[in-house]
Order: structure tokens, then sequence, then C-alpha cells
């Protein structure tokens, strides 16, 4: 690791754990963020993603992304820029980990379908449930329940998309636990693991779209922030054929948007002139980011993708059958608990609201295959979409 910014989280000065470690913090060479890191690695949470949706629903092929490996490549995004803003990388590659936890599984759709499940309830969010995930339902030490992960490490999972101002049912029971201070800002590693997945999903799931032909080139080329790459791409290599170009495209992409950031960001912290961690929660603002000339770039980016990809009738198609999964299974563990797994239905309360939260909780962790197979058990095979 780099010589750390003053401004940068350093591990001798977090505000700790919840729970004092057995035997104390340091044992071995790792450092507290370090150690957080590889519990996050170990976790059956973190597996789980291999089998949840990025874009694709349980996608056939094997070279579509999933929420494993999109994680991944966000944290490499993160670890390197963080090396070269000085921040924290072992703190920054946690966080871009650890961000997609508490998604269900089918993505957006069986988040859609557990917030209308569970309407009358509280709701369900997936940034609060990956807090939940990590601090209650993931539990490997004997002494306690949850990761046990560092304040800064929690922190920056409540508030690395901005300070939480109207926290849900789920978020304030964690801060109950362990007050995380959510109406600040986070830290500056955590606001670059918000834009390392910005990054690596604006690109990645181009170049998934691509490969599954529900995007084209030309329509991509409509594109201001992608004809400046590829423009670019095409002038290095003008006797390529195109096709052997459109993996380039998307790492031009990607190097023009880290390099954005980390000039924009240098310039926002010494416009504010921050020097230590706890300057950066009480600076008012987030301090990482693009130039506003790349963030309007990267806003029509967005919207093409919604326009294009993520709302492609296939997509919405696979969506609506996602949510039918999701919503029938809530449903069907509502009436009789005793269809899930006999830990699960030894622990479901009686009591509105903590038996659908329970309830909930379990169909949160499924993988997409698990789900699918739990409700084809239950109500046969469902038509493919």
């Amino acid at each position: 690791m780099t010589l750390l910014a003053s401004y940068a989280s350093h591990p001798g000065r977090s505000r700790g754990r919840l729970h004092a470690e057995p035997g104390g913090e340091v044992r071995g060479p790792r450092d507290m963020f370090q150690r957080d890191r590889d519990r996050i690695i170990h976790s059956i949470a973190f597996r789980r993603l291999r089998h949840k949706t990025q874009v694709f629903v349980s996608p056939d092929g094997d070279h579509f992304r999933v929420r494993l490996t999109h994680s991944l490549e966000v944290a490499q995004i993160g670890r390197t820029t963080a090396r070269t803003l000085g921040l924290n990388e072992d703190l920054t590659e946690a966080l871009c980990l650890a961000h997609d936890i508490g998604h269900p599984p089918f993505g957006h759709a069986g988040e859609d379908a557990l917030e209308a499940a569970l309407d009358a309830h509280g709701g369900f969010d997936h940034n609060a449930h990956t807090l939940r995930t990590l601090m209650l339902l993931e539990s490997p030490y004997p002494l306690f329940r949850g990761l046990n992960l560092s304040w800064e490490m929690l922190e920056g999972l409540a508030k690395h998309n901005g300070p939480v101002t109207r926290p849900g049912w789920a978020m304030r029971e964690v801060d109950a636990l362990f007050p995380l201070d959510l109406a600040s800002h986070a830290s500056l590693e955590a606001q670059l693991a918000a834009i390392a997945d910005d990054i690596a999903y604006d690109n990645h799931d181009i170049d998934d779209g691509l490969r599954a032909g529900l995007l084209t080139l030309d329509q991509l080329l409509g594109v201001p922030l992608v004809k400046g790459c590829w423009d670019r791409v095409r002038a290095r290599y003008p006797d390529v054929p195109e096709d052997r170009l459109l993996r380039e495209l998307v790492r031009e992409q990607i190097g023009v948007m880290a390099n954005d950031l980390i000039a924009a960001t240098r310039a926002n912290i010494l416009a504010a002139g921050v020097e230590t961690a706890d300057d950066v929660r009480r600076a008012g603002r987030p301090l990482v980011g693009f130039s506003p000339e790349l963030a309007a770039q990267e806003r029509d980016l967005k919207r093409f993708m919604y326009a294009t990809l993520y709302h492609h009738p296939s997509q919405l198609a696979a969506a609506d059958r996602a949510r039918v999964i999701v919503t029938d299974l809530f449903r069907a563990y509502q009436a009789d608990p005793k269809l899930m797994p006999q830990e699960w239905r030894d622990d479901c309360a009686t009591l509105e609201p903590r038996r659908s939260r329970h309830i909930a909780d379990f169909i949160a962790g499924m993988t997409d295959r698990y789900a699918e197979k739990r409700h084809a058990e239950i109500f046969g095979e469902l038509a493919m979409a």
C-alpha cells in the first residue's frame, strides 16, 4: 500500500468494532481494514453473489457477468484509483467487494417484489439489507452475531451514496446497534467505491449487452461519450476490424472515466481544504466524483442504457417472471412457514412485522437458481419468459 494522504482512512485511527475481538485486534500481519476485506471474501453471502443477477437473469452463457464478477471488477477500479489518490486501498477494496451483498435474487426486479411484499411492514432496501446481512445474519463466530466489521467499513456501506436522512427500519436497527453518523458524508474511500461501481457497470454492461446482441455499435455511437472514445480507438487501430475493437472501446471508456475522476477529485479535495478523514465527513458535499462535463456525459450514457438495454423487451419479460417468483415465494412462506428449511422455520415469529421481515431475510439471501428451484418445488415449473 502506498503512503496514505492525511485525509485517508487510517486503520490505526479506526473507531473500532462493535464487539471486542477475542485475543485483541492485532493477530498477525493484517490491519483492521485488511481483516474486514478478508471477512467479506470468506463470507457465505459473498459466495452467493456468484449466482445473483447483474444484468441478465440466470444467464445461460458462461461469459456474462453476475454480481460476483461485477463486484470484483468494481474492486479493481476502486483499488487502483484509491492508490493514485493516496487513499486506503484495503478499505476501498472491502467496500467495493461488499457493496452488493444485500441484493436479493434477480437484481432490481427481485428488490421491487420484496419492497411490495413488505410494504405494510417497512419495505425493503438492498443497501440497508447489506448492513443487516453483515451485522446480524452472517454469523460465523461463536461469541457474537455478524462479521464484526470496523466502524469505517459499516459507515461506508451505509453512506457510500451520501448521507442517509430518512433511514428505513433495517438501517435504523443496525444504526441503533452501532451508531454510524448517518447524517454526515462518508469517507473518501466509501465515496470512491460508489463511483467505481458506476464506472464498472456503465462499461461492463455495454460489453455484456453487445455480447448478448441487445446492443449494437451503431446505437452506441449515438452517445457522445461512446462516440469520442470510439473515434480515438479507430484512430489508433485503423486497420483492425470493428468487431475486434469492441472490448478496446470499453477499456478506453474506463480509462477516460477513471482519469477524469482522479483529476476532478484532486481538485475537489484541494478546494475543500480537507486535512483529515473527519474533515471529509464535515465537508457538506461529496468530494469524489467526475468533472461537470463528464458527469453530464455519464448521465447521458445511463439514460441510453436504461432505454436500450435495461428496458429491452426481453429484459422486461425476464423481470416480470422474476417478480412473480419472489412474490409467490413470499406469499407461500407467509401462509405456511413450514415450507422453509428447518433453521428458518424454527426462528419464524408469529407476530408482525417480525414474521414478514424474517421471511424476506430468507428470500433475499437466495440465489437466482435457488429461488427458481424452491418456486418449482412449491408451484411447479414456471413458463420461461
